[in-house]
């Protein structure tokens, strides 16, 4: 317990100095921070000056100078467009794990730890110079005893300590944070903590990642144009991951891959088509595809590499995503409105019509303009923008589509600009449409209905006891909001004075000719009591009826 206080305290201490260097001094101040770091004031650095860039880029250099857990936490959300300003992610998408490799000592004590023998014993040649190093682990080339060539992914040593630190300093700020501030709050900070711990945690599982190889792999069994490089489980812990060495030539060095005869155009259409079929077809999707992920082999084979990232779909956010695809293709605003309601959790308070008016909006940037000059992941993310604006939450998984599609349409333009993704993509989109209306799946779609509906019936009579005993106990509340209520109300009150007001001036009014005809039948004169009523009667009528057109005339609704 006292070494772990320690710890939090050395990275207070750490990230206090990071938020004064670029200017964060309010933050610090009003969190605390300062208060959790004893004797802080008399050892307080000099701080220097910060960037001075915008805010965007001073959070970036924040998490720079924090390290591995903050880059990569950086990283993961730089691919959520729908809960952060678009300059910020494009800040965040700067981020690299630009880190020095750790020594082979370090390489050898996680090896022998993890797979239980001695490094010389376990393969044939090892190379102590990383091929890539990051914050989390670095790569090494190796020969196993039995004669293959395998990449060994092993995991910084103290890596988990230090990102487990980092999470918890992280959940106490952010708390301290929504208490503090009214954009916490906004952005319901903790939550979005939480989403991007879990990401990285799950990174931190190299058999999660080997999972995920193989899960990939079994998608293109029977198509020998996609290649995902094969695991070696009995190497493979979840600190070691080891693979079969691919040697390729990175899909973005287009100029390589045109002296070296391979055709462009076919790199692009057949690299398209491998994102789209995780994507639609499988629900199953490399959630990084960028060039460093990506190689071309001989024959015009793609290979994906590093599956640490994916994202899952389930069967209806397929069909939603699907629904997004064709509504574009068919530049319709209501069926794109209806697939956000859908894929989305609804506020109660969403503004429909607004919604639609700012989707119309997004239709008529692209009307008219060529398929083959519309972005599908620029457009998805702009979808997924304007639902943000309307506090539509949109899942994870499905933001994590329109960052693959983007990536893999930048690498697409640059291989081939003439390739139309959205031509690519759209015979899947209906292909998932047909599989939706196809009876067998309709009739699943009913069972499942069915099923519920009957469990509804079946669990009614428990329920409605349930009521009865709270509306007996007088224990039920009804609340009703209405838009604008007290508004209403006081223009009800008053239309309602108003007209009371008038019925008193009209009876007034009555009163005073049946004295005026009475006094007329009588041959009497207008003396009652000696005061003239019916003189003064007018004037009160007159005095009445000008106050009462006065504030017609000045509410404004004459």
């Amino acid at each position: 317990m006292f070494k772990k206080k320690v710890r939090h305290i050395n990275r207070y201490r750490e990230l206090a100095t990071a938020l004064l260097s670029q200017g964060f001094d309010y933050i610090v101040e009003e969190i605390g921070l300062l208060q959790k770091i004893p004797y802080y004031q008399r050892v307080r650095p000099v701080i220097t000056a910060g960037s001075t860039g915008g805010v965007s880029e001073r959070i970036r250099l924040v998490l720079q100078q924090l390290g591995p857990t903050y880059v990569k936490l950086g990283q993961i959300a730089s691919t959520r467009p729908d809960l952060l300003p678009r300059d910020l992610i494009h800040e965040l998408e700067k981020l690299q794990d630009k880190v020095p490799g750790f020594p082979l000592a370090g390489v050898r004590s996680v090896l022998e730890e993890e797979l239980g023998g001695k490094l010389e014993e376990l393969f044939l040649q090892f190379t102590p110079e990383p091929l890539a190093a990051a914050s989390i682990g670095q790569v090494h080339q190796a020969v196993l005893t039995s004669g293959e060539t395998v990449a060994v992914k092993i995991q910084r040593p103290g890596i988990v300590t230090a990102i487990e630190t980092d999470l918890e300093i992280l959940y106490e700020l952010a708390s301290l944070a929504e208490r503090r501030f009214l954009w916490a709050r906004s952005y319901q900070l903790v939550d979005m903590i939480d989403e991007f711990a879990k990401s990285l945690l799950r990174e931190l599982d190299y058999t999660s990642e080997a999972r995920n190889a193989e899960k990939i792999a079994k998608q293109f069994i029977n198509n020998h144009l996609i290649y995902i490089p094969g695991v070696y489980w009995q190497y493979s812990t979840h600190k070691v991951l080891t693979a079969e060495y691919i040697e390729g030539i990175k899909i973005s060095s287009s100029e390589l891959l045109a002296q070296q005869g391979y055709n462009l155009s076919l790199l692009a259409e057949r690299f398209a088509e491998g994102i789209l079929q995780q994507i639609f077809m499988e629900g199953f999707f490399h959630g990084d595809p960028h060039p460093g992920n990506v190689v071309v082999l001989p024959g015009e084979v793609i290979a994906f590499l590093d599956f640490g990232m994916v994202g899952r779909l389930s069967t209806e956010m397929k069909y939603n995503l699907s629904s997004v695809v064709i509504g574009l293709m068919r530049q319709n605003a209501e069926e794109l409105t209806n697939a956000i309601f859908r894929m989305g959790t609804v506020p109660d308070q969403v503004n429909r019509l607004q919604l639609r008016a700012d989707i119309e909006m997004l239709r008529e940037k692209y009307y008219g303009v060529p398929l083959s000059k519309v972005s599908l992941g620029e457009a998805v993310s702009s979808i997924f923008a304007v639902a943000l604006k309307h506090k539509i939450k949109i899942p994870a998984d499905l933001v994590l589509v329109g960052k693959a599609l983007l990536t893999m349409e930048g690498v697409v333009e640059k291989l081939d600009p003439n390739v139309s993704i959205l031509d690519i993509a759209e015979p899947f989109g209906r292909q998932l449409l047909r599989e939706r209306l196809h009876p067998k799946n309709l009739a699943r779609t009913w069972l499942r209905n069915l099923n519920d509906f009957s469990e509804i019936l079946f669990q009614f009579p428990q329920h409605f006891h349930e009521l009865r005993a709270i509306v007996r106990h007088g224990r039920l509340q009804v609340e009703i909001a209405l838009p604008a209520i007290e508004q209403i109300l006081k223009a009800q009150d008053r239309i309602s004075n108003r007209l009371s007001f008038s019925v008193v001036l009209l009876a007034f009014s009555l009163i005073m000719s049946s004295i005026i005809i009475s006094l007329s039948i009588a041959g009497q004169y207008s003396l009652l009591w000696k005061l003239p009523v019916v003189e003064i009667g007018f004037g009160i009528a007159m005095l009445l009826f000008g106050w009462l057109l006065y504030a017609i005339i000045r509410s404004g609704k004459l």
